[in-house]
């Protein structure tokens, strides 16, 4: 009698950076329990086994996971709900609020010297790594965003004269502080999310489990503290 093949293994990306960090304990009560090797600072490798081997793990950029998950190449992930705003796309579903990677999404200017204010000008140049974000939201302040983009660094812009204010990830706002900005306004609160391909969803009886174990976590009460 021929035997039935294993499946192969769903791919699940996560983030690196500070969200994997609270997402691990989350991860291990749905059950995703990563390989040793995944906890080793020296190991430069993107791709690892979990505990039962049903399931692998890769570790990517935050941006990176949406196209993945999006593309097919994983069937689910955890990133924040900024990554799936600024990209919008159609093949991700995002069923579960994880409750975890709290912060904001923010304006910030100048404290000092800023002549330029919402409302009195037409055009203003930004400094992101969220553009398409950024320019819808000024856009229905009646305002037309010239977006620079920018992957760090954020808070040098203003300063250098690249943009009269920048949009970025806010938690204590103690860093723009130290970089004499001030926010302004909040265009969205931000938390990780699971994030699933519609169509691995509907045709993976695995995934839509996973989905499951997550939302049961999700429905604990909470101990998350907020972000740092």
């Amino acid at each position: 009698m021929a035997c039935a093949l294993t499946p192969s293994p769903l791919t699940f990306a996560v983030p690196k950076g500070r969200i994997l960090d609270e997402a691990l304990p989350v991860m291990a009560r749905a059950g995703l329990v990563p390989e040793s090797a995944f906890h080793d600072k020296g190991n430069r490798a993107l791709s690892f086994a979990c505990e039962g081997g049903e399931t692998r793990i890769i570790r990517v950029r935050a941006f990176d996971v949406a196209t993945f998950v999006a593309f097919g190449a994983a069937q689910a992930g955890i990133v924040g709900s900024d990554v799936i705003e600024e990209f919008r796309y159609s093949e991700l579903y995002a069923p579960v609020d994880l409750d975890i990677g709290h912060c904001r999404l923010s304006v910030a200017e100048p404290k000092q010297g800023s002549e330029y204010k919402a409302g009195n000008a037409s055009h203003l140049r930004i400094a992101t790594k969220y553009p398409n974000i950024t320019q819808r939201w000024f856009e229905r302040q009646g305002i037309q965003a010239e977006c620079i983009k920018l992957n760090g660094a954020m808070e040098l812009a203003p300063s250098l004269g690249l943009s009269m204010r920048i949009v970025d990830l806010v938690s204590t706002g103690r860093t723009l502080a130290d970089n004499g900005l001030v926010e302004t306004d909040t265009i969205m609160p931000v938390s990780a999310r699971l994030i699933v391909n519609r169509a691995a969803l509907k045709t993976e009886p695995r995934v839509a489990a996973l989905v499951e174990r997550f939302r049961a976590q999700a429905e604990r009460p909470s101990t998350s503290s907020g972000a740092a």
